[in-house]
């Protein structure tokens, strides 16, 4: 919160005020009522809301310290891409359990030591029919320990380099042998595995007409003009040939209103619910966006296979998990080792 301070990282009450609406509505309640449940529950709304402001200040600290300086290369996505290729014929997710012994930075020889030989045990437990989950909830220093130490399904990618040469060489159900890391030692199991389906989206190609209201045409004049226009084009009169004379949106004006073929998410949603309900050669009635009125007209419509697609943004964004994870990490240290820590003993 310090480095946040001096770095002017700063989060006003009209930002936390935002967040707590959204807690509040996402449990179904505005925040007079939220409030209420917090105090009834026997916590401090205001103790609340000062941790809430915590955790965005850390996270937008994060964010500038670390997210926003990290860059996935094209080259690292088809390295990845590669790497998964030659595992498997098709890409594989890994359903994994995870143990640490967690060791001390700086560890003696003695405390590592006593690291292995846990680990050791641990593992001869397992060996002998002890139960992973069971096993990680009583003695794993690890985050998920809780949670019987599932890492949930991950793909080659998402896997933390130190364990993913052995985890896909291993058959659903093994335990690898004990890893060591600077953290500690690491058992890893390999619960389950799964191919990764084909992905299909519903792509579609639209074309539209756009009337804006501007300083001389009000926002009523506007949809009587795409009124008029879809009277003409109902009429026998050409979209294309309308679009290119009226429309606001120049850049597909010029393609005869041609957007061309867009996927789910890519426009506005008014403009894609409309667009959505029309059947192949439908011509919709005026919609309102933020950007004026349209009309809308669906040429074709397409199953595309975007699994190609889907893995290289899942292979960026794994990498990029990966080299946060690691950053932060390493920014962490840092922090601990620039501060000044100043021990007061009550000598009385």
């Amino acid at each position: 919160m310090q480095l946040a301070a001096q770095t002017g990282v700063i989060v006003d009450d009209i930002e936390l005020n935002n967040s707590m609406r959204e807690i509040a509505r996402k449990n179904n309640m505005n925040l007079i009522e939220f409030r209420k449940t917090v105090e009834q529950d026997g916590y401090s709304f205001n103790r609340l809301r000062e941790d809430i402001r915590i955790d965005m200040t850390t996270a937008r600290l994060r964010e500038r310290q670390i997210n926003n300086r990290i860059t996935i290369t094209d080259q690292e996505v088809e390295s990845l891409l590669s790497r998964e290729a030659q595992l498997s014929e098709q890409p594989v997710e890994y359903l994994l359990g995870h143990i640490l012994v967690a060791l001390p930075e700086a560890a003696s020889p003695e405390q590592i030591q006593a690291g292995r030989e846990r680990i050791e045990r641990i593992a001869g437990d397992l060996e002998g029919g002890a139960d992973f989950a069971q096993t990680a909830i009583a003695e794993s220093d690890g985050q998920q320990a809780l949670a019987g130490g599932d890492l949930g399904w991950r793909n080659a990618g998402q896997i933390p380099r130190l364990f993913v040469d052995t985890v896909v060489a291993m058959q659903v159900g093994q335990v690898s042998q004990p890893i060591r890391s600077p953290s500690g030692f690491h058992l890893v199991k390999v619960v389950d595995k799964r191919g990764e389906a084909k992905q299909y989206i519903t792509q579609t190609n639209v074309r539209h007409i756009l009337i804006a209201p501007t300083a001389v045409i009000s926002g009523t004049e506007a949809r009587l003009r795409i009124e008029r226009l879809r009277d003409r084009i109902v009429n026998g009169e050409d979209f294309a040939a309308l679009a290119q004379a009226n429309s606001a949106d120049t850049r597909s004006a010029s393609r005869g209103g041609e957007l061309g073929w867009v996927n789910p998410g890519d426009l506005v949603p008014q403009f894609e619910k409309a667009m959505d309900a029309l059947p192949v050669g439908g011509l919709s009635e005026p919609v309102q966006s933020q950007f004026g009125w349209h009309l809308i007209k669906v040429e074709e419509r397409r199953q595309q296979d975007v699994t190609e697609e889907v893995r290289r943004n899942r292979a960026r964004m794994a990498l990029f998990r990966r080299k946060v994870e690691e950053e932060t990490q390493l920014w962490a240290q840092r922090l601990r080792d620039e501060a000044y820590v100043d021990y007061r003993l009550d000598t009385e």
